[in-house]
């Protein structure tokens, strides 16, 4: 069984599902305490020390019941223990006495069988659950249309499992009991139970085809929803929805996490310095021994955020309020406010309380008037009176908002005024581009004091802010 968790942490991981070597053994330690007799207790003690994250569930729930289940139990159907029908005319000690003497028969020839077809033969349902698990996990079985399998499928399949022709094996069985003085009986009986296991292996592969296909056909939805909620607004994101949405956003920031710690690392060292490695190398004669590099210390950038948290794009701030916070090691400080008319300050929010319930607290009205009508004119004026000193050449200003600001002052010149003190201003707009400067919308004015406006109303268009503050 312990072979068998691994070889189930490794389908998770191919399936996107992050399980790591720790967590292997933590599942392992786990059903050693539960043991294996209640399946409810096995599959609830994976589930525990290898999913960590609630969009993974679904596909949990899905590869464990096609693992140690759906093959299984297909391989269960077609492989009865004695006295359970796998030959009905025989009785219970007959069916034993005939594994008995095929046992025999193997041990003493030469008959160079398969593994497939000893274990079609022996019953081995373990061995049998194994190969066909393998042939699965290939992702080279048949295609079909239809749950009808034509005959050149099992064939690719039996060449696939290296027993193109177990019927021919069966017969070198046979060959070998007549040569042994098997009598027509035992002759009759050995015949007659080897072609019901040839038949039993065709309804295996049958079924077989037809699980590939349903996860074939899981897979593809699961990816079809994937693209769904990378297209799908925030704006109408459902309860559910939302949930996935937050995942998908803490695995984002992971990543870009991820991207940064690999290209510092390559770049730990620096460029080449040529003028100070020539300079080096004359106390030998010219010769390079020692090469230099540029020295790469570089100031980790700061970030401040002003969110809009009015009710019309309150569910792209909370995504964005959480992406950014999940980057917090990546700078050196981040500093958050929120606003509708009036502005406040929520750093020390995210600071003593966990993300999601900062992220509540900031956008529904704990800190400011979330009824109150926008007014990024005042909201900026406040920023710009109250603290602009938090912003210098290192800090990237990221704004977010629909910059509907319901005919009153635009007050663009608080913009310039940030624009003059920051190494760059970002602004990300959850409207479609072709709204902007129509209305009430001061997107225009705005516009021109940001060196980066951007559309972001759902996942993928984050993925190009990805890309954004890569590159700063």
């Amino acid at each position: 069984m312990q072979d068998r968790i691994v070889e189930f942490a490794g389908l998770l991981r191919r399936s996107g599902v992050r399980v790591s070597t720790a967590e292997t053994l933590d599942a392992l330690r786990a059903v050693h305490l539960s043991g294996l007799t209640d399946r409810g207790f096995f599959k609830s003690a994976l589930r525990a020390s290898m999913i960590k994250r609630t969009t993974d569930l679904p596909v949990y729930e899905e590869l464990f019941d096609l693992f140690f289940s759906g093959v299984g139990d297909l391989v269960r159907a077609n492989t009865a223990a004695p006295g359970a029908g796998a030959a009905d005319d025989l009785t219970e000690e007959e069916l034993r006495a005939l594994l008995e003497r095929l046992a025999e028969l193997l041990r003493s020839g030469d008959l160079d069988l398969s593994d497939l077809a000893k274990a079609l033969a022996m019953q081995d349902a373990g061995e049998l659950e194994r190969l066909l698990r393998e042939l699965m996990e290939t992702g080279k079985m048949p295609r079909t249309e239809t749950n009808y399998v034509p005959p050149g499928a099992s064939k690719q399949m039996l060449d696939m499992l290296g027993a193109a022709n177990v019927s021919g094996e069966f017969e070198r069985i046979l060959e070998l009991a007549r040569e042994q003085g098997a009598d027509e009986a035992e002759m009759d009986r050995l015949r007659r139970y080897l072609e019901k296991r040839a038949k039993a292996l065709a309804e295996m592969l049958k079924g077989l085809l037809r699980l590939d296909k349903e996860q074939e056909h899981r897979a593809e939805e699961r990816q079809k929803d994937r693209e769904r909620l990378l297209e799908k607004s925030f704006y109408y994101l459902s309860p559910t929805e939302i949930k996935l949405m937050r995942e998908a956003v803490a695995a984002l920031a992971r990543k870009l996490k991820n991207a940064m710690a690999v290209r510092d690392k390559h770049t730990k060292r620096g460029r080449l310095d040529v003028k100070e490695t020539i300079r080096r190398s004359m106390e030998f004669g010219g010769v390079p021994f020692r090469i230099r590099f540029e020295d790469k210390r570089r100031e980790r950038p700061q970030v401040i955020v002003l969110c809009d948290v009015s009710d019309s794009v309150r569910n792209v701030s909370r995504f964005m309020l959480q992406f950014v916070h999940s980057l917090q090691d990546m700078y050196s400080r981040v500093r958050s406010y929120v606003f509708v008319a009036d502005i406040a300050e929520v750093t020390r929010l995210f600071k003593d309380n966990d993300i999601q319930s900062a992220i509540h607290k900031a956008i529904n009205g704990d800190v400011v008037n979330v009824y109150a009508h926008s007014d990024f004119g005042k909201a900026f004026t406040q920023f710009q009176r109250n603290h602009i000193e938090a912003v210098d050449s290192r800090t990237t200003v990221i704004i977010l908002g629909d910059a509907r600001n319901n005919y009153n002052a635009a007050q663009e010149w608080t913009l310039r005024d940030i624009r003059e003190r920051a190494k760059r201003v970002i602004w990300l707009n959850p409207e479609n581009r072709s709204t902007w400067g129509f209305g009430d919308s001061e997107m225009n004015a705005y516009g021109k004091h940001c060196d980066f406006v951007e559309e972001c109303r759902n996942l993928r268009q984050l993925y190009k802010v990805v890309d954004i503050l890569i590159a700063g």
